[in-house]
C-alpha cells in the first residue's frame, strides 16, 4: 500500500514531550506569577529612587516588566531541553521498535528463520516481540509442512502416471498383448489416482473451516459407518463391536462422517486378518463428545504412531498392498478434528494394534436434554 509520506513516530514523541514540558513549565510560571500578585495591593506604587528613574510606578508594572523577559528565557530553556532530551527519550524508548520493524522486513522477504529475541524485563514491547518470534516459529513450521506435503504429494501422483505411462509403452511394443488385462490394471490405477486426488480435495476443504455447524450425534455416524464398512471387515474375517451412549457434537455432519469412516476403515484394514477385532466406542468426556476407535493389529512403537497423522506416511510395517489406502487417512482424520477445535490421539496398545481417540466440542444444550 502506497501513503503519503508523514512526521517519523521518534518526531512526534519528540514534540509531545517537548509540548508538554512547555505547558508544565508555562503552568508553572503562571502560577508563580498569581502568587506574587496575591501579596501587592491593587493600588501599591512603588517610588523609584533618584538617578535610575524618576516617577512613581505601579508595583504590578514593575513586577511584570521584570518577570515577563526571565519567564521567557525560562520558556525558551525548557523549550530546547524538552526537544533535545525528548529526542533522546524517544529513541531510547522506540530501540525494540525498530529490532520488531527489521524482523519484519526480513520476514517479508522470506527469512522466516530470524527471531528478535528481545532482551531485558518483560513489557509491552517485549510481549510484542515474544509474541512475533511465536508467529515465525508457526510460520517457519507451517511453510515447511506444506512444503514437504506438496513435495509428497507430487510423488504420490507422479507414482500411478508413471505405473500408466509404462503399462502403455508395454502394449505399443507388445500388439499381440490381451487388451482386457491392460485395461484393467488401467482402471485399478486410474481408480487409485482418483481416490487420492479426492483425499487431497478434503484435506482441503477440512483444513479451510468452510462449514456451518450443527448438531451431530456421533453414535449415529459410527452406526453408519459400520454398515457401509461392515462388507470390508467380513471379507477380513473381523470382528467389529460397538458400545457407549449419545455423543452430541457441533460441527460438519459430513465432515465428521468422513472422520469416522477414515478411523473405522483404518481399523479395518491395518488389522489382523482373520481373527482381528475393532472396538468403537461413544460418549461425553468433560464437556467434549468422544470417539474411541481400537483394534488388533501388529506392535507400534511410540515414534511410529507419533508419524501417522502426517501425510503419507504410513510406516513400513503398515504398508502393505491390500490395503489399498493413499496414505492421507489419519491425516484427514487429524485436519478434521483441528477444523472443529478438537483434537486426535493416537496410542499402541499393549499386545499390538492401534488405540484413536478423539475429542470435539460438544453440543451441550441437546446433551443435557
Amino acid at each position: 500500500m502506497v501513503r503519503e509520506p508523514g512526521l517519523s513516530v521518534r518526531l512526534k514523541l519528540t514534540l509531545s514531550y517537548a509540548g508538554f514540558l512547555m505547558l508544565a513549565g508555562a503552568l508553572l510560571l503562571a502560577a508563580v506569577w498569581a502568587f506574587l500578585l496575591r501579596y501587592v495591593p491593587d493600588r501599591a506604587m512603588l517610588i523609584v529612587p533618584d538617578g535610575i528613574d524618576d516617577g512613581v510606578f505601579p508595583v504590578r508594572s514593575v513586577l511584570l516588566r521584570t518577570f515577563a523577559p526571565r519567564a521567557a528565557v525560562v520558556l525558551l530553556i525548557l523549550l530546547v531541553f524538552g526537544l533535545a532530551g525528548g529526542w533522546l527519550l524517544a529513541g531510547r524508548m522506540l530501540a525494540p521498535l525498530t529490532r520488531i520493524t527489521e524482523a519484519t522486513r526480513l520476514a517479508a522477504t522470506g527469512s522466516l528463520a530470524h527471531r528478535i529475541r528481545l532482551p531485558g524485563s518483560n513489557d509491552e514491547f517485549r510481549e510484542l516481540a515474544d509474541g512475533f518470534d511465536t508467529m515465525l516459529a508457526r510460520l517457519e513450521a507451517h511453510v515447511s509442512e506444506q512444503q514437504r506435503f506438496a513435495a509428497n504429494a507430487s510423488h504420490e501422483l507422479r507414482t500411478p502416471l508413471a505405473i500408466t505411462q509404462t503399462l502403455l509403452d508395454v502394449a505399443r511394443n507388445d500388439l499381440n498383448s490381451d487388451n482386457r488385462v491392460l485395461v484393467d490394471r488401467l482402471r485399478a490405477v486410474n481408480n487409485r489416482a482418483i481416490d487420492l486426488t479426492e483425499a487431497l480435495l478434503l484435506l482441503s476443504r477440512a483444513d479451510q473451516r468452510s462449514f456451518t455447524p450443527e448438531p451431530v450425534d456421533l453414535s449415529l455416524l459410527v452406526e453408519e459407518a459400520v454398515e457401509t464398512l461392515l462388507p470390508l471387515a467380513e471379507k477380513r474375517g473381523l470382528t467389529i463391536e460397538v458400545s457407549g451412549e449419545v455423543a452430541m457434537a457441533i460441527g460438519s455432519r459430513a465432515l465428521l462422517l468422513q472422520l469416522t469412516m477414515n478411523l473405522v476403515h483404518n481399523a479395518i484394514v491395518h488389522n489382523l486378518s482373520g481373527h482381528g477385532t475393532v472396538w468403537i466406542t461413544t460418549g461425553m468426556r468433560s464437556g467434549t463428545a468422544e470417539l474411541v476407535v481400537e483394534n488388533t493389529g501388529e506392535e507400534l512403537s511410540l515414534r511410529m504412531v507419533a508419524t501417522l497423522t502426517e501425510p503419507f506416511q504410513r510406516g513400513a510395517e503398515r504398508t502393505r498392498a491390500d490395503h489399498g489406502g493413499v496414505g492421507l487417512g489419519l491425516a484427514i482424520v487429524n485436519t478434521i478434528a483441528q477444523a472443529h477445535d478438537g483434537t486426535l490421539a493416537l496410542m499402541p496398545r499393549i499386545g499390538g494394534g492401534l488405540r484413536a481417540t478423539v475429542h470435539v466440542p460438544a453440543d451441550l444444550s441437546r446433551s443435557s436434554a
